[in-house]
């Protein structure tokens, strides 16, 4: 007669050989996404960052096989966003769509920040590079940066330009640096409501970001004069760099897809694929050449490094533009 734990033993040791070789996270992976998903946008709806994760949230729902839902969550310059996804459940169902430069700012313009974000967040993948572009009403006799530099001395401390970001802001700083400007900063909440000024010529240039600019470019509302990368991008040919034009700079805006950083590995490949599927196909290149950014896909591994370089240079931009930190 066979013991009944004779029998039993080789099955328990079979049973613990399979959960080795297939680990928790690959189950779940397995069965993922097991229910809707949320793509969390930073800024409100209807703004460029929501214009951007619409887009791939719509795109994604047929490769993953589960509807997307975008939340908004708008405040504190994206924080809001930032902290609700870092302390989201970490199972790929809460997923962060948005600029990581901005992510990066954010660790030095508040005293506290509420998230050590490449500590408390993991890229799934980079989605693209984009130029922050310095721009005029197109009302505005100036047709060039060399021209509206020229006007802009010659109006000293009476000349204004338009921020609502940081980046623009480091931007703005870096423009005023190398050709010599007393310009003065005007902030705003956001790139809607610098367009009157903007327009109107109550403020002399504006610093925009690439989605809200192209748009408006588009519509024959703002004439778009440089951009401050060093190079000039594929999906941005006709605009002349400011390094180009003799006032160095290089600041590139890039986006991404991030998780809470506990996300089991084989999520965060499988929505790197589809991500990286998204931005390979030709609607997704279409769309990205349409906001003049070019498609850039990264591994996790290679973009959290870059993304820690990115937090480091950071802290130096926000001293240069002289940023003071918020409580």
């Amino acid at each position: 007669m066979i013991a009944y734990k004779d029998v039993l033993r080789p099955l328990l040791a079979a049973a613990f050989a399979s959960l080795l070789l297939f680990p928790a996270g690959a189950a779940k992976a397995q069965g993922y996404p097991s229910q809707d998903i949320h793509f969390i946008c930073g800024f409100a709806a209807g703004s460029g960052a929501d214009i951007i994760v619409r887009f791939f949230a719509n795109k994604m729902q047929p490769i993953l096989g589960k509807t997307i839902i975008v939340e908004n969550k708008p405040g504190a310059i994206g924080n809001i966003a930032t902290e609700y996804v870092a302390r989201a459940k970490p199972d790929g169902h809460t997923v962060y769509v948005t600029s990581g430069d901005a992510l990066a700012t954010n660790m030095h313009i508040f005293k506290n920040p509420p998230v050590d974000v490449t500590k408390q967040l993991q890229i799934v993948s980079t989605i693209n590079r984009m130029p922050m572009m310095i721009a005029v009403s197109v009302t505005s006799p100036h047709k060039s940066i060399d021209e509206l530099t020229k006007a802009i001395k010659a109006k000293g401390d009476k000349a204004s330009y338009s921020t609502n970001n940081p980046p623009a802001r480091v931007v703005g700083a870096m423009y005023k640096a190398a050709a010599g400007l007393s310009s003065v900063e005007v902030q705003y909440r956001s790139s809607a409501e610098t367009l009157n000024d903007v327009t109107s010529g109550a403020v002399d240039y504006a610093i925009y970001d690439p989605v809200f600019a192209t748009i408006q470019s588009k519509q024959g509302k703002i004439r778009v004069l440089a951009v401050a990368t060093g190079e000039r991008l594929k999906s941005a040919p006709d605009y002349p760099t400011m390094t180009e034009l003799g006032y160095k700079m290089n600041l590139v805006s890039w986006w991404g897809a991030m998780v809470p950083m506990d996300t089991p590995r084989p999520i965060v490949d499988k929505l790197h694929d589809a991500f990286a599927q998204v931005i390979a196909s030709d609607d997704g290149k279409k769309f990205l050449t349409s906001i003049a950014s070019d498609p850039w896909v990264a591994g996790p591994e290679e973009a959290q490094q870059y993304w820690r370089k990115e937090v480091d240079d950071w802290r130096e931009h926000v001293r240069f533009a002289r940023i003071e930190p918020q409580g």
